[in-house]
């Protein structure tokens, strides 16, 4: 099973560019399908043993551990890509997973900051420090380009094209686009990149990584997270703001100022204009709330 396995995540590497995050959390799921083999079934047996009724227990297991159904969802659609590789290759004869059952996962609304808040944030980080200036260009360019932080932890030197101020990004399964940036975060860039090989990069090549940490190599998706906490606190906003609430600001800002759904879309990278039109429920609800909250007819008064 777990050479079968690791041939499927091979397979999603060679043929479909599957990210290093999509592979780790292929394997996070497998690995929580081993641990209930071992549990209930008292080994992890060849895939071509593996039967529907076992498949229905695995099931059965994740909803009484009261799994949220997004990650029920992706564990059995892991399932069937697995099966699906598996019956391709010969090792099993069908797919068994294939009739399960995918829980409906409904969408929430992305989490995302106002403008006056987005500010506040930007202007947190000392303009008068390396680091500051450092994190100052990560968070305007997060939020002038929507991008994903690792596609921000990717960028390079030479992907930053100054003249036309447009930055090349690979995203999921390295695709890549060109996304604009604004003024202020080029400013920003600028600023940091001034002191980027005083800071210590240890690559001052066109191709070394365009953020560094503080012993001169490329940041980690981490470094960024535990970098916008400090900023979230010193600020007073949500704990549930990360860097993705900047991409879902972006959007969010975008739309509310009367941009097209699709030039959205390209600007996010997302293959699906169904996955950039959660933003539009987004500016709909906030259109709702202020016509409530600032409408002399809007909320109904009944008399006594």
């Amino acid at each position: 099973m777990e050479t079968a396995v690791e041939g499927f995540l091979r397979s999603l590497k060679l043929e479909r560019n599957a990210s290093e995050l999509t592979l780790k959390s292929y394997r996070e799921d497998f690995n929580s399908f081993y641990d209930y083999l071992q549990d209930r079934v008292g080994a992890v047996p060849e895939p071509s043993q593996l039967t529907m009724p076992v498949l229905r227990g695995y099931v059965a297991y994740l909803h009484e551990c009261q799994y949220a159904r997004s990650t029920t969802a992706r564990r059995l659609a892991a399932l069937r890509s697995f099966f699906r590789y598996t019956t391709r290759e010969g090792l099993t004869q069908s797919n068994p997973a294939a009739a399960l059952r995918t829980p409906r996962v409904g969408r929430k609304l992305p989490h995302f900051l106002t403008t006056e808040q987005v500010a506040s944030l930007l202007e947190a980080p000392p303009a008068n420090t390396t680091q500051g200036l450092r994190d100052r260009a990560i968070l305007e360019t997060l939020y002038s380009a929507g991008l994903r932080v690792a596609e921000l932890v990717g960028l390079n030197v030479d992907h930053w094209d100054q003249t036309a101020n447009i930055l090349r990004v690979f995203g999921k399964g390295k695709k890549e686009r060109v996304a604009p940036i604004g003024s202020y975060a080029s400013k920003a860039l600028s600023r940091w990149m001034a002191v980027r090989e005083v800071a210590g990069a240890a690559d001052t090549r066109a191709s070394g990584p365009l953020f560094t940490n503080r012993f001169g190599t490329r940041l980690t998706t981490r470094s960024v997270g535990r970098m916008l906490e400090k900023y979230i606190k010193q600020v007073g906003l949500d704990s549930i703001t990360s860097p993705h609430t900047l991409r879902h600001s972006f959007a969010t800002h975008l739309l509310d100022g009367g941009a097209d759904l699709r030039a959205v879309q390209e600007l996010l990278g997302h293959k699906s204009l169904t996955t950039t039109q959660i933003y539009t429920h987004v500016s709909t609800r906030r259109m709702r709330e202020t016509f409530d909250s600032a409408h002399p007819h809007a909320q109904l008064v009944v008399d006594d």
